[in-house]
C-alpha cells in the first residue's frame, strides 16, 4: 500500500467495510432514492441520506472538506443545540488511528462516549481534503442517550475542529465550530408518477438579488404566470430551483397566488417582504401554491389529481417569497433561486383541493405568558364534514402544519364516530422557520361525519404578556393546510372558543382578582392581564 494516505489506510485496517458503493446502491446495482442537505454556511459539509423503512434504518453519507486529522461530529438535538445532543463523531487519535464513536453531550456541551455504539461505519473514501464516509443508524436504538429519529422535523447538528485528539471524552463542542439545519429525515421513498406528454415547466426566480449580510432576509418578487394559464391547467409537480453555490443560504421558499380579479393589474415588487414600502395590495397574495424548505424533495401529486390553476376567473399574478439565512453575515452573494412548477393541459380525473383547518385568528385565541408548554386545540367538526363532503369522502394526500414564533409541536388526529382512528400528521420539533408541504406516508380517507382535531403546543416562557391570535409574526396561529382530492366547496373548517364561555370566564376573573382594564398591568392570577387591556375590556 505504498503511497496511500496513512489516514485512509488505518480506516481500512480498523474497520470492515459494509458496502463498496457510496451512493446507496442496493444488491444487484439498483440505486436507492436519496436526499441532500448542506449543513454549513460555507457549503463545506453536505449530508446525503436514504431511508429503509423495512429495516427501520437511516443510511447517511457525509461529504466533508476536512484538513488532515480534523474531527467532525454529526448528530441530533431537540432544537439545534450542541448541548444535550446525540452524536456520531469521526476523529483521529495522536497515533492517527481513526475512530467513529457514538457520543452524547451534557448541557454545557461536554462530550461523553456512549457505552453502546450505534453509529455503524459503512465505507470511506478520501481524496485530498475531501472525505466521504457512509454510516447507518437505526431510527430508534433503545439507548437512553440516543435521539429517536421521527417523522417530523429533525434538528441536524454538526461540529468540527482540529485534531488529532488524545481522547474524545471531555471535548467541549460549544467551543468548537458548530451549527445546525432542520430537515425531515424520514421522507417518502415512493417515486413520483411520470409526467404527462405535454408537460411544461415555468420558473419563478429571484432576479440577481444581492444577498444582505443580515442573518435573516425575506425577499419577495412579483411574477406573472404564462399565457397558458388563461385556460385551466393542472400543476402536477413542483421543486426548488436553488442557484448553484447558494445551497446553504436559501432556507425555504413559498409561491403565493394573488387573489384579485383577473383583469386587475398589480404593481411590481422586488424587495424585502416586510418593507413598509411594499404596496398594501400585495397582501392579497396569500394563497399557497407551493412551499419548499431546505432538504425537501420535489412534491408530486398522485396520478389521479392535479392542483387546478388558471382559467377565465383566475388572476395570473403570483408572489415568490424566499427566506435567505446568512448566520455568518457573508457579503458578495447574489441569488437567483426560486421554484419550478410543472403543469399540463391534460387534466387529471380530479382537482386537488386545499382545506384549512385549525383555530380562527382572533383575540379569543390567547396564550398566557411564561408557559413552557401550553396547548390550544382547533376542530373541524363532524357536523361540518357531514354536509360538505361527498358520500364517498375525500382522499388526503399532503399537509402543511403552521404556527408562528412560539409554536413548538403540532399534531392532527382523525376521529370517526367518537373514536380516534390515528394521526394524520405530527411534528414534535416543529419550527416556524421550517415549513413545507409534506406528502402523507399513507393516504387518509376523510368521510362525511369524520372530524379532524389539530393541537398546537406553544412556549411563551420568555414572554411577559399574553400572545393573541392574529396574522402578525409575533401573534399566533394554529392551522394545517391539507391537500386532498376530489376538490369540494369546503375551503375552511375551523373553530374558536365560545364567546359566551369566554365572557363568563373573564367576568369571574375580574370579580375574583379585580383584574380590569385599569389594572391591566398589575399581576393577576400569576400572569400579566395585558394587552392594552383590549381582551379584558372586550368581555368585562
Amino acid at each position: 500500500m505504498a503511497g496511500q494516505d496513512p489516514f485512509l489506510s488505518s480506516w481500512l485496517r480498523a474497520l470492515a467495510l459494509l458496502g463498496a458503493s457510496l451512493l446507496f446502491a442496493e444488491a444487484g446495482g439498483e440505486q436507492r432514492r436519496y436526499f441532500e442537505l448542506v449543513l454549513d454556511p460555507q457549503g463545506r459539509f453536505t449530508l446525503y441520506w436514504t431511508v429503509d423503512y423495512d429495516a427501520q434504518v437511516l443510511t447517511a453519507e457525509l461529504k466533508l472538506n476536512l484538513a488532515r486529522n480534523d474531527w467532525f461530529a454529526l448528530g441530533f438535538s431537540d432544537r439545534g443545540e450542541v448541548g444535550q445532543a446525540d452524536l456520531c463523531v469521526l476523529w483521529a487519535d495522536v497515533r492517527e488511528q481513526p475512530h467513529l464513536d457514538d457520543a452524547w453531550t451534557d448541557d454545557a456541551g461536554y462530550v461523553t462516549v456512549d457505552e453502546q455504539n450505534d453509529c455503524v461505519l459503512g465505507s470511506l473514501k478520501r481524496r485530498g481534503s475531501t472525505v466521504r464516509f457512509l454510516l447507518t443508524r437505526s431510527f430508534d436504538t433503545c439507548d437512553s442517550h440516543d435521539y429517536v429519529i421521527e417523522d417530523g422535523t429533525v434538528h441536524v447538528v454538526y461540529a468540527t475542529g482540529t485534531g488529532p485528539l488524545r481522547k474524545l471524552d471531555g471535548l467541549r463542542l460549544t467551543r468548537a465550530e458548530h451549527g445546525f439545519q432542520r430537515a425531515q429525515l424520514l421522507k417518502i421513498m415512493r417515486e413520483p408518477p411520470p409526467f404527462p406528454p405535454d408537460t411544461k415547466f415555468v420558473n419563478f426566480l429571484n432576479e440577481k438579488v444581492p444577498v444582505p449580510s443580515d442573518e435573516t432576509t425575506y425577499w419577495c418578487t412579483m411574477h406573472k404566470l404564462p399565457s397558458d394559464f388563461r385556460y385551466k391547467r393542472h400543476i402536477v409537480r413542483y421543486e426548488a430551483n436553488v442557484q448553484k453555490g447558494n445551497e446553504a443560504l436559501v432556507h425555504h421558499m413559498e409561491l403565493f397566488h394573488c387573489e384579485v380579479p383577473p383583469d386587475q393589474d398589480l404593481p411590481a415588487w422586488n424587495g424585502p417582504c416586510h418593507s413598509p414600502e411594499k404596496p398594501e395590495i400585495l397582501e392579497r397574495c396569500k394563497r399557497v401554491i407551493a412551499a419548499w424548505a431546505m432538504g425537501a424533495p420535489p412534491l408530486a401529486y398522485p396520478e389521479e389529481a392535479g392542483l387546478s390553476a388558471g382559467g377565465r376567473d383566475y388572476s395570473l399574478f403570483a408572489m415568490l417569497e424566499v427566506h435567505l439565512n446568512n448566520p455568518a453575515h457573508q457579503s458578495g452573494f447574489v441569488d437567483s433561486s426560486g421554484i419550478t412548477l410543472y403543469h399540463t393541459s391534460e387534466l387529471r380525473p380530479y382537482d386537488v383541493g386545499i382545506l384549512e383547518i385549525g383555530l380562527e385568528y382572533t383575540d379569543k385565541m390567547a396564550i398566557p405568558p411564561r408557559q413552557p408548554a401550553f396547548d390550544l386545540t382547533g376542530y373541524c367538526i363532524s357536523e361540518c364534514t357531514r354536509v360538505a363532503l361527498p358520500e364517498s369522502g375525500i382522499t388526503l394526500v399532503a399537509a402543511q402544519l403552521h404556527t408562528h414564533l412560539t409554536g413548538r409541536r403540532v399534531w392532527v388526529k382523525h376521529v370517526r364516530g367518537g373514536s380516534e382512528l390515528g394521526e394524520m400528521a405530527r411534528d414534535d420539533h416543529f419550527s416556524t422557520h421550517f415549513q413545507e408541504i409534506r406528502l402523507l406516508k399513507d393516504r387518509l380517507q376523510l368521510m362525511p361525519g369524520d372530524a379532524l382535531v389539530i393541537t398546537c403546543r406553544y412556549d411563551t416562557a420568555d414572554r411577559e404578556n399574553i400572545t393573541l391570535g392574529g396574522f402578525g409574526i409575533t401573534e399566533e396561529m394554529c392551522v394545517s393546510y391539507i391537500h386532498y382530492f376530489p376538490k369540494t366547496d369546503l375551503e375552511v373548517c375551523k373553530s374558536s372558543i365560545d364567546s359566551h364561555s369566554l365572557e363568563s370566564y373573564f367576568k369571574y376573573m375580574n370579580k375574583m382578582h379585580a383584574c380590569t382594564a385599569e389594572t391591566a398591568e398589575r399581576r393577576c392570577y400569576g400572569h400579566r392581564c395585558r394587552s392594552s387591556a383590549a381582551i379584558i375590556s372586550k368581555f368585562a
